[in-house]
């Protein structure tokens, strides 16, 4: 039974039978295919539709006709409006299960490879407060739910400071407590809008560019450092220096405290400069006895106890020989290649980003390690046969590109390199799945451990091992 409104069915007694990509699930309607975001298999919904294809449509919920078994209570107030950790409301094995389900789908429906076993995705030991980085944005005026609106009541609204809309660049939802950052992570971002709301600071406003808070950048550390980057839409050096003297005053547990003054009409800060404020310009991070430096603009992966496991799956699957030289493609600020350091006699890392680079460099020198080399640049233009026969044929090669995956040109230098083993880490097993099938002819998976880095979410990273046939 269905009943239109705004020319858009409401579909009354849906069932939903799968989860489905980006974090949303699925049923069907008259054999159309309805994709409905915050559900999970067996829940029976009334569902409005807000879009329609040729072959699908997307709605919400409506009203709860029955909740699946497999149902578990989110336990963020926030759930189904922030559009962040879409899976709370599925039990944390049933996510597991289905990440290695994605897993499997993609590397034999895009790789159509052979394929080993793969094993069960490798879960996260804290599945609540596990990231070490957040960035909040201000706003002069706080998202209203749906909810909100359909009861007609007399709300203001507000500045907020919070996350965005998915899909919205201009509308913020307020957040009260997220469940994704440890402390002080929401005692920093609720006393500075306390201050600047007390002292009437103004929020910014995304169509006039008008205000000068804009946004909020947070860092924290296993060993318990904290990094807070404010980035203001006007050099107000009084307003700047008030709000962050009492910040520093306030949580005296802040490590390193920068700013940074963005006039753009983006809110990107890769291409503007940090400011020091008070404390060391980096906060440390530490693996297996191992110190990195995190800058405000170093990559350092966001869930830190679990970045360990995934590395630890990484360097088992290379089985480093005392005399093996390895490569660290796309090494970022070196951490993989510094973990993996003492089990061989040379690691040679190259990465696009030259402040990462330089990173990664001290990030050696600062552990006392001799045996790396690295390079900037261009993967493409870096890596090529003169390079490898400059710094010697690997006999591991690891790969951890972006979720593009790895360009052609580089799979060829790699497949004429010959290394006897491949790693290969990535966050979009879509893309991995292409690049081994190019890699196929020369080399077979033996192993494959999906690793989830986010818990509630539908991203899973994937490490795959290549042996040269």
């Amino acid at each position: 039974m269905a009943r239109k409104k705004a020319n858009y069915p409401l579909i009354e007694g849906l069932e939903i039978t799968t989860l489905a990509a980006e974090g949303k699930a699925m049923g069907r309607w008259n054999d159309v295919v309805v994709f409905v975001p915050m559900t999970v298999p067996g829940d029976v919904v009334d569902v409005q539709i807000r879009s329609k294809r040729r072959r699908f449509m997307e709605g919400y919920v409506v009203r709860y006709v029955k909740k699946s078994e497999h149902r578990t209570e989110p336990f963020c107030p926030h759930f189904g409006v922030c559009g962040g950790c879409k899976w709370q409301s599925l039990p944390y094995e049933e996510q597991l299960r289905f990440k290695t389900e994605q897993v499997s789908d993609q590397l034999t429906r895009i790789g159509k490879i052979e394929l080993p076993e793969i094993r069960p995705c490798l879960g996260s030991a804290k599945t609540r407060f596990y990231r070490n980085k957040l960035e909040f944005t201000f706003a002069d005026r706080r998202w209203l739910t749906r909810e909100e609106i359909e009861q007609n009541a007399d709300i203001v609204a507000g500045p907020a400071l919070g996350f965005h809309i998915p899909n919205m660049f201009d509308k913020v939802l307020d957040i009260d407590k997220c469940y994704l950052q440890p402390e002080p992570s929401n005692a920093i971002r609720d006393e500075i809008k306390r201050y600047c709301l007390e002292l009437g600071y103004p929020f910014h406003n995304a169509h006039t560019h008008e205000g000068i808070m804009r946004n909020m950048i947070i860092r924290t550390a296993s060993t318990g450092e904290v990094m807070l980057i404010v980035v203001f839409g006007e050099d107000n050096i009084e307003w700047i220096t008030s709000l962050l003297n009492h910040v520093a005053a306030r949580f005296p547990e802040i490590t390193s405290l920068f700013y940074i003054v963005n006039t753009k009409l983006n809110d990107s800060v890769g291409d503007l400069t940090p400011v020091l404020f008070k404390g060391k310009d980096h906060i440390v991070e530490e693996m297996e006895g191992l110190k990195f430096k995190v800058g405000p603009k170093s990559f350092y992966q966001t869930n830190s106890l679990q970045a360990y496991e995934l590395y630890k799956v990484t360097r088992e699957f290379a089985d480093l020989k005392a005399d093996d030289v390895l490569y660290d493609l796309y090494t970022g600020t070196g951490t993989i290649a510094n973990f993996c350091a003492a089990r061989c006699r040379k690691v040679v890392g190259i990465e696009y980003v030259p402040e990462a680079i330089e990173d990664a460099k001290v990030n050696s020198a600062w552990n006392n390690i001799t045996n790396t080399s690295f390079y900037a640049g261009d993967m493409k233009a870096v890596l090529d046969d003169e390079f490898v026969s400059r710094n010697g044929r690997p006999d591991v090669i690891i790969l951890d590109p972006p979720r593009a995956g790895v360009d052609e040109p580089v799979i060829e230098v790699i497949r004429r390199a010959a290394p006897e083993r491949i790693v290969y880490v990535s966050c979009n097993p879509a893309t991995q799945a292409r690049d081994l099938a190019l890699l196929n002819e020369d080399y077979r998976v033996v192993a494959v451990q999906p690793v989830d880095m986010f818990p509630h979410t539908h991203h899973v990273e994937n490490v795959v091992k290549l042996v040269k046939r």
